[in-house]
């Protein structure tokens, strides 16, 4: 059961051809604890590129190319959509409007900048740092996903769709587990574990920040909700990481 979720997390959190099935799908809709396992695995294929010895602003694009090519551009995709949602005034029926329309607006087109200069300045620190550096990676991308679990177990979707699909099978007690689950990542970058605890709870701050706004603006999270809570709380752990990894 749990390499059945693993797999269908894998399928929808990657680009990696598996987990595409019916089977696979169910099971990580039932099992928020495969959310931050899958992390691991992701974490490890993103972090490839700052082992490249090349120059730092080389390695940087590649960082940024690389977390792209194995994880896609969905998560991106609600990254635009709420930005967009947060340049408008108005309720959350008129954010949610926004959502729908599928020319970007300003607020997208801002966010997603910030998104992937984010990436690129933590991909250029960490490439300066050394090599084992790199496993800052893996525990930026475990606390992104623990923070996805944290809205599915934590919230409730504001209408039906992907939001609704992952929330309705869990609740509060279902994210005990994923954070056990997650905790090892702090240990990777042992014996230093203020980076690793830094980026870990970076995530986790980022994700209910989102899940706050979203919960108040939007009415509850949806699947662009869980998207760009993956990335904000990714850009948020690795420069914590890096903080805490040339400071502490």
């Amino acid at each position: 059961m749990v390499l059945t979720a693993l797999r269908g997390a894998l399928g929808f959190l990657s680009r990696l051809p598996l987990g595409r099935t019916e089977d696979a799908w169910e099971a990580f809709r039932a099992s928020p604890t495969a959310f931050p396992l899958a992390g691991y695995v992701v974490g490890a294929l993103v972090a490839l590129p700052l082992l490249v010895p090349a120059p730092v602003p080389t390695v940087a694009l590649l960082f940024v190319a690389g977390v792209y090519a194995a994880t896609g551009i969905n998560h991106v995709d609600g990254v635009t959509d709420l930005g967009d949602a947060a340049a408008v005034h108005g309720g959350p029926s008129e954010r949610r409007d926004v959502m729908t329309d599928t020319v970007v607006g300003t607020g997208g087109a801002l966010a997603v900048a910030l998104v992937v200069l984010g990436l690129g300045t933590a991909g250029a620190a960490l490439a300066g740092l050394p090599a084992r550096a790199a496993l800052v990676v893996v525990t930026a991308e475990v606390g992104a996903k623990l923070g996805m679990a944290t809205l599915v177990c934590l919230g409730s979707a504001p209408h039906e769709g992907l939001g609704s699909a992952l929330t309705a099978n869990a609740d509060a007690r279902s994210l005990v587990p994923a954070a056990v689950v997650a905790l090892p990542a702090v240990a990777l970058t042992w014996p230093r574990l203020a980076p690793g605890a830094a980026a870990l709870t970076a995530a986790v701050l980022a994700s209910l920040a989102v899940f706050a706004w979203a919960r108040t603006n939007l009415g509850g999270v949806s699947g662009d909700v869980l998207g760009a809570t993956n990335e904000v709380a990714r850009v948020a752990a690795l420069h914590a990481g890096v903080v805490a990894w040339t400071r502490f």
